[in-house]
């Protein structure tokens, strides 16, 4: 007896970014309201991390509200009808709940049932991951739009009191509409995972220990000389990989936008890629903050709204942190 030839999807050759969109938190917090709890100032703040000020959001919106937002305004924009997106991927360390998923929420809000979804958990490389995953899935025949959110709520996940990240970080979201391409409009995703670091970002405690009792309400906590060094040399290994793979020269950019984790990696990551002074460099932190999976659309929303002309270059994105992990790829901006 023959066994049967099973059937295989197969989708477009190509996918790209249709649109962006974003949402931030509701409040603009200063460096001088958060350094009496860490014994800092303005000064080293801006000097240490470039940050002025970061968006946090009112206690009654979470990680989840800022998701539908950003993706409401991202399908509008891209002329997919809600209905016809079949599958919303959210990238998130701060859904409030470990279950259902935000993405299931998400999909439902912006009128996408009965849409695939599912939660990604790689902290800042959860944007570059989720684009990967969309362009597989279209790719492979398993969607034709998709949702991607990076969202945060950190300000839910601080300690006001610890100096080693709790001035940093931010709550928003950003959102992309992926979907099929005449032409080539993502390249391919160098991603991967580096856990024997995994403690250089990471919670202090556990839900369980928590809930025991015996530890405090888990925080974000990080060793910051080991991931300055790790961002600034191990990811320009991979942000190299990503160009290459992608079959272009740095000289070929119109933009780079990387994680939003501190202002000196940023700059010192442009440096060591060689890139000329024609490339438009995302630095949302200085008014956002840290926003972890958010960080990258939020980033490169605000640029396109500042340089419209960038529509139709190319962008080189990487994400990269607790776990430890890394996400990168070129794309086509919209």
């Amino acid at each position: 007896m023959s066994t049967p030839t099973l059937r295989q999807l197969q989708g477009p050759a190509h996918t790209r970014i249709y649109s962006y969109g974003a949402a931030r938190g509701e409040n603009f917090v200063p460096n001088d309201d958060l350094v009496g709890p860490i014994d800092s100032s303005d000064e080293w703040i801006r000097q240490r991390t470039g940050i002025v000020t970061r968006v946090r959001a009112n206690k009654e919106t979470d990680a989840i509200d800022l998701a539908s937002e950003a993706a409401r305004e991202a399908v509008e924009k891209s002329g997919v009808a809600p209905e016809d997106i079949d599958a919303v991927i959210v990238a998130t360390i701060s859904n409030p709940k470990q279950t259902p998923s935000a993405s299931a929420i998400v999909a439902d809000r912006i009128g996408a049932n009965p849409a695939a979804a599912y939660d990604v958990n790689a902290a800042c490389a959860g944007f570059a991951y989720g684009v990967g995953q969309a362009d597989a899935l279209i790719r492979g025949g398993l969607a034709k739009h998709v949702v991607v959110v990076g969202a945060e709520k950190l300000s839910d996940i601080v300690d006001p009191t610890d100096r080693s990240i709790s001035f940093l970080l931010g709550d928003g979201a950003g959102a992309v509409v992926v979907g099929p391409s005449d032409t080539p409009g993502i390249g391919p995703t160098i991603w991967g995972s580096d856990g024997s670091k995994a403690d250089a970002v990471s919670m202090n405690a556990t839900l369980t220990e928590f809930r025991d009792g015996t530890a405090p309400w888990p925080t974000l906590r990080q060793e910051g000389p080991t991931v300055f060094r790790w961002a600034v040399w191990e990811m320009v290994k991979v942000a190299r990989q990503a160009i290459e793979a992608a079959g272009i020269e740095p000289s070929d950019l119109a933009a780079f936008v990387p994680h939003q984790a501190n202002m000196r990696i940023i700059d010192e990551f442009a440096k060591q890629l060689g890139l000329p002074e024609t490339v438009v460099i995302g630095r949302d932190i200085e008014t956002t903050g840290n926003t972890s999976a958010a960080s990258i659309p939020l980033a490169t929303h605000r640029l396109l709204e500042e340089h419209p002309e960038l529509s139709g270059g190319l962008a080189l994105q990487i994400g990269f942190g607790a776990g430890l992990v890394f996400g990168a790829q070129v794309v086509v901006l919209p």
